[in-house]
């Protein structure tokens, strides 16, 4: 992605970011972050070994384009999805000629959902039966 996106501010120059400074710079609650995780596929914050969220400047990058599309330009959620899969279309191809940028992150998306499902149908199967 070429374009940054509008209203980004000055960030610290750091590798990482904690929801809490997310929060802080976007304006957002922490709710709508999570949220935002399981809507825009490309919104991946890596999660250390505590489960706490930590967000990389590509992922603020990422959140202010979304915010940016809901807020100001007025789109729908789906709507804004696919305006990232336009703005991110090819991101990381030069890279790799097999690589799947927007769909990989989206076919990942589902893939943990399917996966949570499961453990949640073997937790259910595995208990003892009344």
């Amino acid at each position: 992605m070429k374009q940054k996106p509008p209203n980004l501010p000055d960030l610290p120059e750091k590798k990482y970011f904690r929801i809490g400074e997310v929060c802080k710079f976007s304006g957002l609650p922490a709710h709508t972050l999570r949220y935002w995780e399981s809507e825009f596929p490309l919104l991946k914050p890596k999660k250390t070994t505590t489960g706490q969220r930590i967000y990389q400047r590509q992922d603020l990058e990422i959140i202010f384009w979304i915010k940016h599309l809901l807020y100001e330009q007025k789109y729908t959620i789906d709507g804004a999805r696919k305006k990232l899969n336009e703005l991110f279309r090819g991101a990381g191809e030069k890279d790799s000629q097999l690589s799947f940028g927007f769909e990989e992150a989206r076919l990942r998306s589902k893939l943990d959902k399917a996966i949570r499902e499961l453990k949640e149908i073997e937790k259910i199967l595995s208990s003892p039966s009344e």
